[in-house]
């Protein structure tokens, strides 16, 4: 499995880099500028502007929940031909545009 990257907004506006190195090896990354205004806001309450980079064994339950449940997510997974249980490849497929909020996940490069 090849490290992906996500490009996260809020907005429209570049909030940060969510990385996937394998499926358990997590990264979100603030974008310098958006780190550095004091005036944005964190991405979640979970991941707090105190630190720039945040790390975990799974995909952080913040992204995760931006994910369908139950009966949709089968389905999603089967006509994206997507294995339901690669959450980040279903976050990059269906989390672009129509999100529950203001943020929204685009893929990235596979790194």
């Amino acid at each position: 499995m090849s490290t992906k990257s996500a490009y996260v907004y809020r907005n429209g506006e570049l909030v940060g880099v969510l990385i996937r190195h394998n499926r358990n090896s997590y990264e979100f990354k603030y974008d310098d500028q958006w780190f550095a205004d004091p005036e944005k806001p964190p991405v979640s309450l979970t991941m707090p502007k105190t630190k720039q980079t945040y790390k975990a064994d799974h995909l952080f339950p913040f992204f995760f929940n931006l994910l369908s449940e139950g009966a949709n997510r089968k389905l999603q997974a089967r006509q994206l031909k997507i294995d339901e249980m690669n959450y980040f490849d279903l976050l990059l497929a269906t989390a672009q545009t129509d999100t529950i909020g203001a943020i929204t996940v685009k893929p990235g490069n596979e790194l």
